[in-house]
């Protein structure tokens, strides 16, 4: 039997606010523990949590880049449970009444585009962070996390595989990138996915029972995690099983999933109103203010650098999947650089290297300007391509100017014809049996002697000059 996949995503979204959600603590990653917290996000007796009118700003942009509808009477509630990271016994969140509902991110995967509807997007507050010694059976508490705002972004389960949810997370964290809400360090935890994922009968139009999947920190650990349960429940249900309603943990060493615990329903929660937050009343003058100050989106920017610079979609889509990469790239054409080369150098010389270190674009050693003046080199001829390779490497790790590197070691082509002449002459002398063999029709000797000619001048020599000398030299 064949079976269909149903794929529901829930993504959390750090804020980059400089404070918490209700109290003015930093928000600043990687600090000693427990030393960004107060009396409110510590849940002190008395206390009263106070609304950062920046997070209602952030998730309005969310909201509005993805199509979805502000709601004009918000409100928080309490989600109680249990945890030793949560200090209050209970998380500020929001359940009937969230901040938008609707809305959709479409992706494209081979070559085919679909909406992934948008079920809703709500503030709330992050937990703690519990630390495990391995060396004794005791755990601590890091409370600096707590407080932070995170936007929750729930999808409708309109994905049915792993390539889709991938695709979909990678243009959800692009959009939100752009809008500068949030930086999408999954390592980090400021970009964390769980996976709802039920199976089906093909054709069937009852939805299987499903699992939760958690623990996973990379779009590629998402996809093998899914790509996992979807084999494992199949198998489940082939074997006459049914499917247990749980939540489970992704093991990247085993490349398994694990039970955690039986999966929670909202009920298990008992939401009810935050009694210390008043309803939230989003006035339509400040989401206006808010749509007008939007930045050009991913996919609008696609198809600028599609129309503006001639770019094919697959250069376009790469430049613009991060927001630093497409303001480099327009940071080269500016400096003068055409565009399809800005384009070939940037995604395959300079993102390669930055790749292989991994460096962010906005971290590159070889700043716009340069690379543009590298490529005028190509263009006037001063260098030629395969020499411009060496100037590139030399650039990249001293961050010297491409015309210092030329001068230092004497890189301009060769593009007297006579001088040229003079080597080809000189090379056909001393090679007369090729020469012959040339001319009685073993044409592929061609590049032998363009390549003796490249070599004895380094690579300097003019590819087009010496290929049509080699050729007059031979009567060609």
């Amino acid at each position: 039997m064949k079976y269909t996949a149903v794929i529901g995503l829930e993504v959390h979204a750090q804020l980059l606010t400089e404070s918490k959600i209700f109290c003015g603590c930093s928000t600043a990653f990687g600090a000693e523990p427990n030393s960004h917290i107060c009396p409110v996000c510590t849940a002190m007796p008395g206390v009263l949590p106070v609304l950062n009118r920046r997070v209602v700003e952030f998730g309005i942009r969310a909201a509005l880049a993805t199509g979805g509808e502000i709601a004009e009477f918000a409100q928080f509630a309490r989600k109680n449970y249990f945890y030793p990271d949560l200090p209050k016994g209970y998380q500020i969140s929001q359940y009937e009444f969230p901040l938008a509902k609707g809305g959709f991110v479409e992706i494209e995967t081979n070559g085919e585009k679909k909406k992934i509807g948008l079920t809703r997007i709500h503030m709330e507050e992050d937990a703690g962070k519990l630390l495990h010694d391995d060396k004794a059976p005791v755990s601590y508490v890091d409370l600096n996390r707590t407080g932070v705002p995170l936007l929750e972004i729930v999808s409708e389960p309109d994905m049915s595989t792993p390539e889709e949810a991938g695709e979909y997370l990678r243009k959800l964290r692009t959009i939100l990138r752009y809008l500068e809400v949030c930086d999408g360090n999954m390592e980090e935890g400021s970009f964390r996915c769980d996976a709802n994922i039920s199976v089906m009968p093909e054709g069937s139009k009852t939805l299987g029972t499903r699992a939760e999947l958690k623990n996973m920190n990379s779009f590629r650990n998402v996809e093998r995690a899914l790509e996992y349960e979807i084999q494992r429940q199949i198998e489940v249900l082939e074997d006459g099983g049914s499917v247990v309603q749980e939540t489970r943990l992704w093991n990247d060493q085993k490349s398994i999933t694990e039970s955690m615990r039986g999966k929670e329903e909202a009920h298990d929660y008992r939401y009810f109103p935050d009694p210390d937050l008043v309803p939230l009343r989003v006035d339509r003058k400040w989401i206006d203010e808010i749509k007008d100050e939007l930045p050009e989106l991913p996919d609008e920017k696609i198809g600028r650098f599609q129309s503006e610079y001639s770019l094919p979609d697959y250069d376009a889509r790469v430049l613009a999947s991060e927001k630093e990469l497409a303001e480099y790239f327009e940071a080269t054409v500016s400096a003068g650089a055409p565009p399809k080369p800005a384009s070939n150098w940037i995604m395959v010389e300079l993102l390669h290297k930055l790749n292989d270190e991994k460096i962010f674009i906005a971290d590159s050693p070889i700043l716009p300007a340069d690379m543009a003046r590298l490529i005028g080199l190509i263009e006037d001829e001063t260098i030629s391509g395969k020499i411009a390779k060496t100037v590139f490497a030399e650039m990249y790790d001293t961050k010297k100017s491409p015309d210092v590197i030329v001068k230092e070691q004497g890189l301009m082509q060769i593009t007297d014809a006579g001088e040229i002449a003079a080597i080809v002459d000189g090379i056909i002398a001393v090679h007369p049996d090729e020469a012959a063999a040339y001319r009685g029709g073993k044409e592929n000797l061609l590049k032998f002697f363009i390549g003796q000619v490249m070599k004895e001048t380094k690579g300097k020599a003019n590819p087009k000059l010496v290929n049509d000398l080699v050729k007059e030299k031979l009567g060609a």
